[in-house]
């Protein structure tokens, strides 16, 4: 009897295979070479179990494909709807840039752009040049520098003024950010000296007095943008530690974190400081970020003194921290914006978002509830009143009246898994769970009739 060879499973050729159409928006959706990895994998698996099955339909093949890619890989970076609760999420990309300010910044990515070019003097020009214009007119200050985030702002801040010299700091203000981001680490790293003062939550003037010594560089003062201490406190105001600052002859810094360059009690939102009212102050520099209440790309923004721009400018670690040729365009675009304050609302969406009217936010709800309550038949949906909140450390107790979709169930299991389900549509919905029940929050319910398309695949 002789040996018969094993039969062997024809399988469609993957090059071919990545070819057709029906793989196209696959392809679009998660790269050419993940696909391909996905289409092995699949028929690696099918010659495994069994080598005289049929070859897949091509339909069949896009369907494994794209399970396997959930499973196996990182599409990148999807569209989402924010319906948290949170308008500037950080892990939903914090502020979000509306959509004909990017159609005018987009040129700076497309076309040769006078980036670094002085049209007028057919020279080399300075790339933060408009910028800097821009933000001296908004906040009064001499001058300006221009980094990729606010931890860079800080760090080159202290680097140049600083190094290797003390900066005074409360205790109180020795904050820690998202991603267990450390300010005292921050300060180490740029070599400067950390001297703490007063305690947690009561510091005095004459606890910076008595820490001054020959080799005190600077005062920092941090605004406490994500967190709160309430009860027995003390802090000592901006004014009274210029006062220290100017008999001592050292700058007084301010790190604003979340920044603000319009007055949010426009929205019903509590007072938040803005660079330019402690600019005529007097403080010497302060920094603030580009993606928070500012409502702009990722930046880190110092204003102030002429001479202490300068120094920083002129720290050779500056070109490392600077901001590509997009986000600048997209961070003039919306400086311009501020420049316009009666449209603010059009151009800027977090100010859009937080101009909603209810009468809109209740609108937005009706139509959400109508789709859910059919599509999910034996969960109980409900409008209610809600908040939002700002986020990303920006007034971390103060609260924004919204309006709500509420989603619920007698089994805690059921609700659970249609919170994983919502975060599998397309787009996917992000919302959260409290009190037991799926909270959709309308201010991020845009474009509407989008999400409307996407809950009704919830079947």
């Amino acid at each position: 009897m002789t040996n018969q060879p094993k039969p062997t499973l024809r399988l469609s050729s993957i090059d071919k295979l990545v070819r057709e159409p029906e793989f196209l928006t696959l392809i679009s959706d998660w790269g050419r070479l993940a696909v391909t990895e996905a289409l092995r994998a699949i028929q690696q698996e099918l010659r495994s179990v069994d080598l005289e099955s049929q070859d897949l339909a091509l339909t069949e093949y896009r369907d494994r494909a794209t399970a396997w890619l959930q499973r196996n890989r990182e599409q990148g970076y999807q569209r989402v709807f924010n319906l948290t609760g949170v308008l500037i999420h950080t892990n939903l990309g914090r502020a979000t840039i509306d959509p004909e300010l990017i159609q005018r910044s987009i040129v700076a990515a497309t076309c040769p752009t006078t980036l670094e070019y002085d049209l007028r003097r057919g020279k080399r020009g300075d790339r933060e040049a408009v910028i800097r214009e821009r933000l001296c007119h908004l906040t009064g200050a001499e001058s300006a520098v221009i980094v990729n985030n606010n931890a860079a702002a800080v760090w080159i801040t202290l680097n140049t003024l600083a190094y290797h010299k003390e900066v005074i700091v409360s205790r109180g203000e020795l904050i820690e950010i998202g991603g267990s981001f450390r300010l005292p680490e921050l300060m180490l790293r740029s070599e400067t000296k950390l001297v703490e003062v007063g305690t947690t939550n009561r510091t005095w003037l004459r606890d910076y007095e008595n820490a001054l010594t020959p080799e005190s560089a600077l005062l920092l003062k941090v605004h406490p943008s994500n967190y709160s201490i309430q009860g027995f406190v003390q802090s000592v105001s901006e004014s009274e530690l210029l006062e220290l600052a100017r008999r001592k002859d050292i700058p007084l810094v301010l790190d604003l974190g979340s920044g603000a360059l319009t007055d949010l009690r426009r929205f019903g939102l509590p007072e938040e400081p803005q660079p330019k009212n402690l600019i005529d102050l007097g403080v010497d520099l302060i920094t603030f970020s580009g993606d928070k209440l500012l409502g702009g790309p990722q930046a880190g923004i110092i204003v102030g003194k002429q001479e202490l721009c300068d120094q920083i400018n002129s720290n050779p670690l500056k070109r490392a921290l600077r901001m590509d040729k997009l986000s600048l365009a997209l961070l003039n675009e919306t400086l311009k914006a501020y420049e316009d304050p009666e449209n603010l609302h059009k151009n800027v969406r977090l100010i859009l978002e937080l101009n909603l009217a209810t009468r809109q936010l209740k609108h937005r709800a009706k139509q959400v509830s109508v789709v859910l309550k059919e599509q999910l038949p034996d969960f109980e949906v409900q409008i209610e009143p809600s908040e939002s909140q700002l986020g990303s450390g920006a007034q971390p107790n103060t609260a924004v009246p919204t309006i709500a979709v509420t989603i619920a169930h007698k089994k805690q299991s059921k609700l659970i898994n249609l919170e994983q389900t919502l975060r599998k549509l397309s787009p996917p919905v992000i919302g959260r769970i409290s009190k037991e029940r799926i909270v959709l929050d309308m201010r991020g319910a845009d474009p509407l009739d989008d999400l409307l398309v996407s809950l009704t695949s919830l079947t």
